[in-house]
């Protein structure tokens, strides 16, 4: 069967609850949006993030109640560099949806979720260690892959192949 072509039209997509919801609000900056595969990402501002979760976990009509991933690309040397992912699943409706946050590379930094998913604790610790991206708000925002003394972050692009001697 082949693959369908990725929709990117906001207007074609107002129908999915979670974008739906998102639009709807005053607060939340919707940057940018695809369905591809039958799967729906959401691109909100940096600013936009915390709330934008806030929403599609307490609404009735999405339910994004579980995370059940944080992660991170590295699109160097393409600006904005870095590009957070936060994946949700929403279990009585059967629904997933994947926001993302696009960070420049010389501010990659973004609000911990942990205040709203506690669950996001080791995930966001690991993007951290692994791209250096920093979470405001984290309890301890600590290596957990790499030794503490470990220099710079090994999923960076630009990290050197042998490490840093």
């Amino acid at each position: 069967m082949p693959l369908e072509p990725a929709i990117t039209d906001v207007e074609q997509l107002k129908d999915k609850p979670a974008l739906a919801k998102l639009l709807a609000s005053d607060s939340i900056v919707v940057e940018q949006v695809k369905w591809d595969r039958d799967e729906l990402s959401i691109w909100v501002s940096r600013e936009s993030l915390v709330d934008a979760v806030k929403l599609l976990r307490d609404s009735s009509e999405t339910q994004f109640t579980f995370l059940s991933d944080v992660t991170c690309t590295d699109w160097y040397p393409s600006e904005p560099r870095f590009e957070v992912s936060y994946h949700f699943l929403s279990i009585p409706r059967k629904d997933r949806v994947r926001l993302k946050v696009k960070l420049l590379g010389d501010d990659a930094q973004v609000d911990s979720l942990f205040s709203v998913f506690p669950s996001c604790n080791f995930f966001e610790r690991e993007v951290f260690d692994l791209f250096g991206v920093r979470f405001h708000g984290h309890p301890n925002l600590a290596r957990i892959m790499m030794p503490e003394d470990w220099k710079g972050h090994p999923l960076r692009k630009d990290y050197p192949v042998e490490g840093y001697r």
